[in-house]
């Protein structure tokens, strides 16, 4: 075709879509402009810059020398946290934890304040959130927060502030909390603007603004720092077991082998070896020569880790000697399910608490037979059991995705290549369903993992190691919901001893599980519940003593849950005005579920069916 010759362009029908032949010629001619445009370059958009503040954003965080060394430092935390689809419940729980007791200078209760006043409706608040999108929650803490005798004013200019930066009314509620040895202050802001419609925060503003803004605030109000107040903050920083900023120069300087020798002026210099040394004994740097070392590899998340276990202790600590004596911080035990044996950790529920309100992470203490109390993180959706209660915790086990080995075996056998053609090809009987949720995997995938690549046709670029990447993905993702909680028995041990029903004691004797060391406070107390039930038992004619040791009928455990649940079916049976209707075993129960009733035979569901009801036992992870 020359230039002159004629071209009339053949219409579809509006809004039809492409043929499938008609795709595959727009995306090899996409391939081809690819592969003859010469090296690809990155494109300077990220997204940070979408939503409002962004151009403040990018002012506030160019700003550096003088003024940036003097400027008082202010940490902020920020987490997104989608509402819709989990309701008002998780904004009601989080508001209620932040008002806790414990939090004030004087050990009160935090208290919710707002721009117009200092008492917020917490009611108010939450109604007014049901059904936005999303919220923002702020952790602010000033470096020099000690120096406030009251936060509010200080949140009350760093939330004018941005406001003015973001162009719009903020509809925020706040606490602050002394409770830390920094001072700081929880805000959650919610996710809509002056207009209704969804805020959107720029990405770049939420790294650097806020924290600028918040950081020339208390430069205002403090003074700009002092030489000495620097120094002293970077005397404290040597011996801290945790990620600092001695150690974020010392990476900056460190070449490519990780070398690193002190330099920089005397003050530093000293300040620099010392904190080699500190590294050293913990065995995160070696000295290969005189005053030269060599950093480990995983310096950053090593330190992360360690300052985190050193949270952890803090809070153990303080959960467990409220109102007791101070326990050896050698019988703390971190509860790993990554790491830990397959052997269930059996204990008693010693304490419940928030390893991270930021991230509404919840946590249990529990008193193991080992003599440990261990510190348990659990899954925020679950419902957590009450404290004193006997539970069983168990690691999930980390599993292979079927999908993934289907995607891996496709790979393999195309070049490391996968797309919904191949997968088509590979399955015939493959349903478009079946291969579109492949497809989301590797989607799922790509946003933690850089070398899993889609490319402009549609198909996927995927390493040799891809299995072991997904295993890692699966492990990560499991990191804070990683365990199993059973309840073995919610009613505490002292409260089982003469309980009317088949306790958890009950089992233990039948089992023989009751191998419980004399060492631990647990196993104490577990063993004079023990010799307190076998008397009862006993007196009760549902077992007896032959040569010292305890016999007990064959069909005890069943005879005492019967006994327990005729005895709590007559109340119900007066409380509800409806008659009881026993389940015998294999019997299929149908009718509506109304709530559930902890007994010392474990817990129960109560199925209601026209005039009458029934009580079957709720399986577990069912009817929380």
């Amino acid at each position: 075709m020359t230039i002159d010759d004629e071209f009339e362009p053949k219409l579809g029908k509006p809004r039809a879509r492409p043929s499938a032949k008609a795709r595959r010629f727009v995306s090899t001619i996409r391939k081809g402009i690819s592969t003859s445009s010469g090296p690809k370059r990155k494109s300077g958009f990220d997204g940070s810059r979408i939503g409002r503040g962004a151009g403040v954003g990018r002012v506030l965080h160019a700003r550096d020398g003088f003024a940036a060394f003097r400027s008082r430092r202010v940490v902020v935390q920020t987490r997104v946290v989608k509402i819709m689809g989990h309701g008002t419940n998780r904004v009601r729980l989080h508001l209620r934890y932040l008002q806790r007791d414990g939090m004030t200078r004087e050990g009160l209760p935090g208290k919710l304040y707002d721009a117009r006043g200092d008492a917020a409706d917490e009611k108010s608040f939450v109604d007014r959130a049901e059904g936005d999108r999303h919220q923002f929650r702020f952790i602010v803490s000033p470096e020099d927060g000690a120096e406030y005798e009251d936060l509010k004013p200080f949140i009350r200019k760093l939330m004018e502030r941005m406001e003015s930066d973001l162009g719009t009314k903020l509809d925020w509620v706040a606490v602050d909390h002394y409770n830390t040895g920094h001072p700081h202050s929880h805000i959650v802001v919610r996710g809509k603007d002056d207009r209704g419609s969804d805020l959107v925060i720029a990405r770049e503003y939420i790294a650097h603004g806020m924290r600028e803004r918040a950081a020339e605030i208390a430069s205002l109000d403090l003074g700009p720092r002092t030489d000495l107040e620097i120094q002293n903050r970077l005397r404290r920083e040597v011996e801290q077991e945790r990620f600092t900023s001695l150690d974020g120069d010392l990476l900056k300087q460190a070449d490519a082998e990780r070398l690193v020798t002190p330099t920089g002026d005397a003050f530093r210099q000293s300040l620099r070896a010392g904190r080699l040394r500190k590294l050293e004994a913990l065995g995160l740097a070696e000295e290969v020569s005189p005053s030269r070392f060599r950093l480990v590899e995983d310096l950053r998340p090593v330190l992360q880790r360690m300052g985190e276990r050193g949270d952890i202790i803090k809070a153990m600590h303080r959960s467990l000697t409220e109102g007791e004596a101070a326990r050896d911080v050698s019988a703390y035990a971190i509860y790993d399910p990554l790491e830990q044996a397959r052997q269930p950790l059996v204990g008693r529920v010693a304490a419940i608490g928030m390893a991270n309100a930021f991230h509404d992470q919840p946590y249990l203490i529990v008193d193991g037979a080992d003599g440990k109390s261990h510190f348990v993180r659990i899954d925020p959706d679950a419902s957590a059991p009450a404290k004193g209660a006997i539970v069983s915790v168990e690691s999930k086990v980390v599993a292979m995705r079927p999908a993934d080995r289907t995607i891996a075996e496709i790979a393999k056998a195309n070049d490391g290549r996968y797309s919904a053609e191949l997968h088509l090809q590979h399955d015939p009987k493959a349903g478009q369903a079946f291969v579109d949720a492949h497809v989301r995997r590797l989607e799922a995938l790509r946003r933690t993992d850089n070398a899993i690549r889609r490319d402009t046709d549609g198909s996927w670029q995927l390493p040799q190691d891809y299995l072991r990447r997904a295993e890692d993905h699966e492990r990560d993702r499991l990191r804070n919901n990683a365990v199993q909680i059973q309840t073995l028995s919610s009613i505490p041990i002292e409260g089982q001893t003469h309980a009317d029903g088949a306790t958890w004691l009950d089992r233990s004797l039948v089992s023989s599980a009751n191998e419980y060391s004399a060492g631990s406070q647990f196993g104490r107390d577990v063993r004079a519940a023990l010799a307190q039930r076998q008397q009862w038992l006993i007196a009760e004619g549902v077992a007896s003593l032959r040569d010292g040791m305890l016999v007990t009928q064959p069909n005890m455990l069943e005879t005492l849950r019967r006994r327990e649940i005729v005895r709590v079916a007559a109340q119900l049976t007066k409380e509800l005005g409806l008659s009881y209707r026993e389940a015998r075993q294999g019997q299929r129960v149908e009718g509506i579920y109304k709530r559930s009733v902890d007994l010392a035979s474990g817990k129960f569901a109560l199925i209601e069916k026209s005039r009458e009801f029934t009580l079957v036992p709720c399986p577990p992870h069912r009817f929380r």
